[in-house]
């Protein structure tokens, strides 16, 4: 009976630890699989370290990861372009994020393979910006932007930049051009001199 109770209850703390893993391709809010808003760039080797990291920038006597990152799993698929708010400090944290991998998806399943009917489907739209050649699409209480290619809208718009483009002129069926997202760095506290 004791075996039976002292199996039962590894079995039971076994499948607790296993809920508690965190999906490595769920987008919430602050966070991406293990990716959170708080890390810094010189923690991404061991976040990443079954993945192939590329060092985008070429700032001489690095230390650490500084500058841009790609992130490639062994296999070669490109997975996500990490972007740091100060771009020659590795204790900087992660500021923007491009979503390459179909994947990474939201609780609501919006990913770099959805539509804007996805969007308006799930999402409050908070605005629309207009840019030379993209609209960039903002989710309200939410760090993800989706920019779409003006390829995408209907004719009258594609060559006005300075027209002001409403989320009801974009068509459903719009594809991302880029599934973003986006953390404000939190300024470091300042400590008072006693």
């Amino acid at each position: 009976m004791k075996k039976t109770l002292f199996l039962g209850a590894i079995t039971a703390a076994l499948f607790i630890q296993c809920a508690e893993k965190t999906d490595p391709f769920l987008m919430a809010d602050g966070a991406i699989g293990n990716l959170t808003k708080e890390i810094q760039m010189k923690q991404i080797d061991s976040i990443f370290a079954q993945d192939s990291i590329v060092k985008l920038s070429s700032i001489e006597n690095a230390l650490g990861t500084q500058g841009e990152v790609e992130i490639y799993e062994k296999g070669g698929k490109k997975l996500l372009l990490l972007s740091p708010n100060v771009e020659t400090d590795p204790n900087s944290v992660i500021s923007n994020i491009q979503i390459f991998d179909e994947r990474y998806k939201t609780a609501k399943g919006l990913s770099v393979n959805s539509t804007f009917a996805d969007v308006k489907a799930n999402y409050e739209i908070v605005g629309v910006q207009n840019a030379i050649n993209a609209v960039v699409v903002f989710l309200k209480d939410s760090d993800i932007y989706i920019t779409i290619d003006k390829k995408e809208l209907p004719e009258s718009l594609r060559y006005n930049f300075s027209a002001k483009v409403e989320a009801t002129q974009i068509p459903d069926t719009a594809k991302f051009k880029y599934l973003m997202v986006g953390w404000e760095a939190e300024e470091p506290l300042e400590t008072a001199d006693n």
